[in-house]
């Protein structure tokens, strides 16, 4: 899915109403229209209270429709309509009068009384053109509605929230409503205490404009992530599907690379052989018998020489960084082997040897961590220069970079995705080790490096999503992953065939 910035969605909304001859007026309805019929199906209870705090513009005009129309519906509902907000718009005001035909009135200070947990505050005060800090009144208000204890779902974004740079004092949203488009702010982790769920209303914005706009943020949702699914011939056989290799663990790693494998061959792959140093042999062995198994060096890896034809390779997890290691990464990547997978003691090697960088075969994919990142291109001053950062290192070395974080980003070419899956549970060790086994289980299975990528993570985060369920987010573990990847899979199945 497209991710628009604020001024081509201005554009959209003037092409929308242009060619469906319609007015800005009847285009703001049709959004607080949405915002009503999704409020009314997640809450159906009529004691429920919903309290509207309105600013004067067109954030704040949506929010007056909605509370009109839950006010028809009979809702209970009140609107506060908050100075130091702007001049009021021309359709907020239409719709402010609107208000008094109804009785509906505004600023009252009237107290109602609500059963416990039956409050809702609704927050439409600024939408995506906010370009100014915020005044203390209002800061106030946001603090007032961030420590009532009250579900807050915010209209379009979360007030306060910037687009363009790091937003310092915002409303915390439980449910964000937005409009046609995901916003990039949403998924920064400087951003990631605003927010919390997200829903994407459509509000029948121009079709034709959008899919022939070029934009270079995209979410990776179902869409994006089922066109990508390639579903295993009924007639394969295990050399069709494959072989990976993972190249890595060293004394008291070796776990790493055998969380990696073990991914690899539940991501589909029909064959994965494992390069490890000879203390590892028994464990992977008897940990992942599927797996064949090559040894080098005694706890760590000395050379990387091997005689097997892969269709991909992973390499990094657990290795560590002796002198002999590094050497032998080096001489490796002179060899330009198979389509790569880069991660973990393998991407710090790189840290401290850049210029091997330019060794990297084209669309090698790097997963690196924040620390990780941060060692290889430098540090930010916030996310939206990260993403700056990100996309020129990506294209200096015509690679693919998954940034891994809260929402796991992918740069190549001009283009960034970010990845819509995922949960906390994922803050567990291995987690990123489990990713670099699916991705690089992907590759092997022919899967462009584009796609392993996108899909890769989409597919991570859905095992995540689906096992968190079962497993609750504390005791969740990267073997856990695993685990639920073929769930992942039948979900995937599922809801395609219904499509």
């Amino acid at each position: 899915m497209k991710i628009f910035d604020p001024s081509r969605i201005r554009e959209v909304d003037e092409i929308t109403i242009s060619r469906q001859g319609i007015t800005p007026g009847e285009l703001m309805e049709r959004a607080g229209n949405e915002v009503f019929l999704w409020l009314k199906k997640r809450f159906p209870d009529k004691e429920t209270v919903f309290h509207f705090f309105c600013g004067k513009g067109n954030n704040g005009g949506d929010g007056l429709v909605a509370a009109r129309l839950l006010h028809q519906d009979n809702y209970k509902v009140i609107v506060d309509i908050l100075e130091d907000t702007g001049n009021p718009s021309a359709d907020f005001t239409a719709n402010f009068e609107k208000l008094e035909g109804i009785n509906l009135a505004c600023n009252t200070n009237e107290q109602y009384h609500y059963k416990k947990h039956k409050i809702i505050f609704v927050d439409a005060v600024f939408g995506i053109g906010l370009n100014r800090e915020v005044s203390d009144s209002i800061k106030q208000v946001f603090e007032r509605i961030n420590t009532s204890g009250a579900k807050v779902i915010s209209i379009d974004v979360p007030s306060g929230m910037f687009m363009d740079r790091k937003t310092e004092t915002a409303i915390r949203s439980d449910i964000v409503l937005t409009f046609q488009f995901p916003k990039l702010a949403f998924y920064l982790a400087d951003n990631c205490h605003f927010t919390d769920e997200i829903r994407i209303l459509d509000i029948g914005l121009d079709q034709e404009f959008i899919d022939r706009q070029e934009i270079p943020y995209h979410l990776i949702d179902k869409k994006e992530a089922f066109k990508r699914y390639r579903k295993i011939a009924s007639h394969a056989h295990k050399g069709m599907q494959g072989h990976a290799l993972m190249i890595g663990g060293s004394y008291g790693k070796i776990g790493a690379v055998a969380l990696s494998a073990k991914a690899a061959l539940k991501s589909g792959c029909g064959l994965v052989t494992t390069y490890i140093p000879e203390c590892g042999y028994n464990v992977v062995q008897t940990y992942f018998p599927e797996a064949m198994v090559l040894t080098n060096g005694d706890r760590h890896i000395r050379d990387i020489a091997f005689d097997l034809s892969v269709k991909a390779i992973g390499i990094g997890m657990g290795l560590g960084q002796e002198a002999e290691t590094q050497q032998a990464v080096f001489d490796f990547l002179k060899r330009r082997q198979a389509p790569l997978v880069i991660d973990a003691d393998a991407l710090n090697i790189l840290s401290y040897n850049k210029e091997w960088l330019k060794l990297l075969p084209e669309n090698t994919i790097l997963t690196p961590h924040p620390k990780e990142l941060q060692r290889l291109m430098g540090s930010w001053a916030d996310d939206f220069e990260k993403i700056e950062k990100l996309a020129a290192f990506a294209k200096e070395y015509n690679i693919i970079v998954v940034a891994k974080d809260a929402f796991t980003m992918i740069a190549f070419g001009d283009t960034l995705y970010i990845n819509s899956t995922g949960n906390s549970g994922l803050a567990t060790g291995g987690s990123g080790d489990v990713l670099t086994g699916i991705i690089t289980g992907l590759l092997a299975q022919s899967y462009s490096p584009h796609d392993a990528a996108i899909f890769g993570v989409y597919l991570h985060g859905l095992a995540a999503d689906v096992g968190i369920c079962d497993t609750g987010r504390q005791a969740f573990t990267a073997s856990d992953i695993i685990n639920y990847l073929g769930p992942a899979y039948l979900k995937i199945e599922a809801e395609m065939a219904q499509r």
